[in-house]
């Protein structure tokens, strides 16, 4: 089977594979040294690190589930928009996630995350713009959903979980990369609001 034409794609996931795992299997102090900490974003102005976290990982599943997601979604995505919007929407949604883990967390300097969540979910979302009758299938759901079923839970059940203690997921992340990913797209194609309203 040829895979679809996708260099940004399968360039984010070469790149997100040799920074994870060389921080997971070689040098524990690097993920410290480029993952998303708000002190030294603040104090330091490393602001590099909104960018550099969205390469590492906190363990293999978190690496293998990211990456998977950005495979399915990420060549459809960058065949609609091309490699150049793919990478606007990627970007702009791990900017737009960087800013607001800074806003809600600004009073804790010691706030730390990493992870393609944010990236990968503008990736998706913006793939819920395209095809928002998609059927998509998720892993705890044993029928498919429509993709722009998904995309509203996924902002709303995402908004409703911030700021409650849910471990180590940054949920304000989700909902800013996943916005980001729809607002960049609409932005790019204008014309996909008829189609989802039509």
């Amino acid at each position: 089977m040829d895979l679809p034409y996708a260099p940004a794609t399968y360039g984010l996931i070469a790149a997100n594979l040799i920074a994870s795992i060389y921080a997971l299997a070689v040098d524990q102090k690097f993920a410290s040294q480029f993952a998303f900490h708000v002190g030294a974003i603040a104090r330091q102005r490393q602001h590099y690190r909104v960018f550099t976290s969205s390469f590492l990982h906190g363990d293999a599943f978190h690496l293998l589930f990211n990456m998977m997601t950005l495979l399915f979604f990420g060549p459809a995505v960058e065949g609609a928009l091309g490699t150049d919007g793919f990478l606007v929407v990627y970007f702009g949604a791990v900017m737009a996630s960087g800013v607001a883990s800074f806003f809600v967390n600004r009073d804790n300097l010691q706030y730390t995350s990493l992870g393609a969540s944010d990236g990968v979910a503008g990736t998706v979302l913006a793939f819920c713009v395209f095809n928002p009758f998609s059927p998509i299938y998720f892993f705890f759901l044993p029928i498919p959903i429509p993709a722009i079923l998904f995309g509203v839970l996924f902002i709303v059940i995402s908004a409703g979980m911030i700021r409650r203690d849910t471990g180590r997921i940054a949920h304000e992340a989700h909902l800013a990369g996943a916005l980001a990913g729809v607002l960049l797209t609409l932005a790019m194609r204008p014309d996909l609001l008829a189609r989802v309203f039509a």
